[in-house]
């Protein structure tokens, strides 16, 4: 018996997860095949379609499974992305009510700011150099409405990349002035490193994450434009968000950027 691919019911319960606060049952072999990553993708663009309609904006996009540990830990061997929205924007140091989210964790990113679009499958470092107007510190607070981050790459995907909200930092950087393959980061927690890492732990380097991300919804017919903000992966691991606290994250060459999070909120 061929296992069961309900994506309309998966989009579902994601997002009823997303309103009631409350996670659900892994998807994968319960709604989605085991391993069926285009059927993921499917629910990822229901739940998008829905945000747009809603009156949400498209302004760029997340690339998540950068990690080669991670890749192997779920037995992938590419990354995966998201969509970002407007909604999703926190400016840096804004307090975020931690009922906005469910199973909040941190990590610190490259931000890339596209100046022009990549419209090609294939590109070149010197296409990617000349494309990106801008770099940023930011973190990524990824959250995942699966019970227990149990997930899988489908569960993932379909879960628009275990996306949750993200926050830029506010000092821009030419892609020519920073070595983003040897940029050491820390993210710090009350004045203690609680994440170390650095450019090369994102596939080698972010300008690589970049890359495939431009080839592959080039493919998918939806290229990266011209002012899109790209996350390109964590640099170090991840660190689960402690309620009330900060976490400020420090990018050689980019700046530091800061979050910080109430002690108790609501999700609206």
């Amino acid at each position: 018996m061929s296992e069961r691919c309900d994506v309309e019911v998966a989009a579902r319960e994601l997002s009823e997860a997303r309103a009631s606060g409350k996670p659900c049952p892994p998807l994968r072999g319960r709604l989605l095949p085991e391993g069926d990553v285009e059927a993921a993708y499917r629910v990822q663009q229901r739940q998008v379609g829905e945000w747009l309609a809603s009156g949400q904006r498209r302004v760029g996009a997340k690339i998540g499974l950068t990690s080669r540990v991670v890749q192997e830990s779920l037995g992938v061997y590419e990354p995966d992305f998201g969509v970002l929205t407007d909604a999703m924007a926190v400016p840096d140091g804004v307090e975020v009510p931690i009922g906005r989210l469910l199973q909040p964790r941190v990590e610190a990113e490259v931000a890339f700011v596209l100046g022009v679009d990549l419209p090609d499958e294939r590109v070149t470092t010197a296409d990617l150099l000349r494309a990106v107007d801008h770099l940023l510190p930011a973190i990524e607070i990824v959250d995942s409405r699966v019970v227990g981050w149990d997930i899988s790459i489908v569960d993932t995907v379909a879960d628009n990349a275990s996306s949750g909200l993200f926050v830029l930092g506010t000092t821009p950087r030419r892609p020519t002035e920073v070595d983003l393959r040897l940029c050491g980061m820390v993210l710090e927690h009350a004045g203690e490193p609680v994440s170390v890492g650095a450019g090369a732990a994102c596939l080698g380097n972010p300008l690589h994450a970049l890359a495939w991300l431009a080839g592959t919804m080039a493919r998918a017919g939806e290229p990266l434009r011209a002012g899109d903000v790209v996350l390109s992966g964590a640099l170090g691991p991840m660190v689960a968000v402690t309620p009330g606290a900060a976490y400020e994250a420090r990018i050689s060459g980019l700046g530091s950027v800061r979050t910080c999070f109430t002690k108790e909120g609501s999700a609206g």
